[in-house]
């Protein structure tokens, strides 16, 4: 058997092989942030496609922090009952879910939320819109509404969280020099600066229980002058692991004009895969916990490799599966040519019109 297709654990759960979905805004949920049966439908085909775990879209933990239009939400108890509805759907095909609590922070629309966006550090040059300061008490309720979010994804019945930490949505933005220019215990040295992960870590385990997997999503790079560096994200990653995290899938960049980079286009040959690779490295020499990579992966020879020589413990793809939820049963069956995705990154437009996500290219017939 194919080392992708190994059966594996992250923490108490049982996974079927090494395939993840990595957390996409679906742009199918309610204006509120409640499920819709659309939203119940792209789950269950992941699962029916063969994906060993899928990691929702990047769901609100606060209102406040709602980042886009059509965005799952965690953020009130009203909303478990259509998350529950989720998660029975996708373990009756078979697959296992992972909630991705979020906050957007800076990148959290006024237009959107009604109040101005939350910023670790307001400073000159940051933005010509009104924006405002976290405060230590704002810390607090932020730490919260993670937990109480983790509690909510419990009862909703999903398999496990993923804090999400990166390309610059708010813990992320806790972690970049760019953003984080405080002067009290969250700000300056890196440990000061992963001190609101560690709080939040500590404060799901708390709601979540002792075994209930956590997960985190970060930056290795943020790739732009004067960010978030190798070194310093590995020493957050250390801290977290050996704080009880259960595994870390290794991303990077940062939003840009509402784009992300490196979210790269073209990506044509096996060359041009898995671009976080060679950051992944650092964390395989500092953490023995599970590692995730994402970031490119198109081909069944690239994800075989780097399970089988132990540099990623699983891989995790989002546009490929959004044009072919079954490519992972495919490449079981032994058709092996590469994920039919062109990397045009055109499928989020019909999301952000409230059609949700889709493969324009597929439509096209190219």
């Amino acid at each position: 058997m194919a080392a992708v297709f190994e059966s594996g654990k992250i923490g108490a759960m049982g996974l079927s092989n090494r395939f993840v979905r990595s957390a996409t805004w679906e742009g199918m949920a309610t204006k509120e942030g409640a499920v819709t049966p659309e939203l119940i439908e792209t789950m269950v085909g992941l699962a029916r496609g063969g994906v060993g775990l899928i990691i929702s879209g990047h769901s609100y933990v606060s209102p406040e922090g709602q980042a886009t239009p059509w965005q799952l939400g965690v953020y009130r108890d009203d909303l478990v009952g259509g998350l529950k509805q989720m998660t029975e759907a996708v373990h009756g095909a078979g697959g296992k879910i992972v909630m991705q609590l979020a906050h957007a922070g800076f990148f959290a629309p006024e237009a959107l939320t009604g109040t101005p966006p939350l910023v670790v550090t307001d400073f000159e040059g940051l933005s010509k819109r009104p924006l405002r300061q976290i405060l230590t008490a704002d810390i607090e309720k932020i730490v919260k509404a993670f937990a109480d979010a983790a509690a909510r994804a419990v009862e909703a019945g999903f398999d496990g969280v993923q804090i999400h930490s990166a390309h610059g949505y708010l813990l992320s933005q806790f972690l970049s020099p760019i953003y984080n220019r405080r002067e009290d215990q969250y700000g300056g040295s890196i440990e000061n600066r992963a001190r609101i992960h560690l709080e939040v870590l500590g404060a799901i385990r708390a709601a979540a229980g002792p075994d209930f997997p956590v997960m985190i999503k970060m930056n290795c790079r943020d790739f732009v002058d004067n960010g978030l560096g190798l070194e310093d994200s590995v020493r957050v990653a250390s801290l977290l692991a050996n704080a009880g995290l259960n595994a870390i899938e290794v991303s990077g960049g940062m939003l840009n004009g509402g784009k992300l980079s490196p979210s790269r286009p073209g990506i044509n040959s096996e060359e041009k895969e898995a671009y976080f690779g060679q950051e992944l490295r650092g964390f395989r020499k500092a953490v023995d916990i599970p590692l995730i990579l994402v970031g490119g992966i198109r081909s069944m020879e690239v994800a075989q490799r780097l399970i089988q020589s132990g540099q990623a413990d699983y891989v995790s793809m989002s546009r490929p599966l959004i044009r072919e939820p079954g490519l992972v049963n495919r490449w079981k069956a032994g058709d092996l040519g590469r994920a039919r995705c062109v990397s045009d990154n055109l499928c989020f437009k019909p999301g952000m019109e409230g059609q949700g996500i889709l493969c324009v290219s597929e439509k096209r017939g190219k």
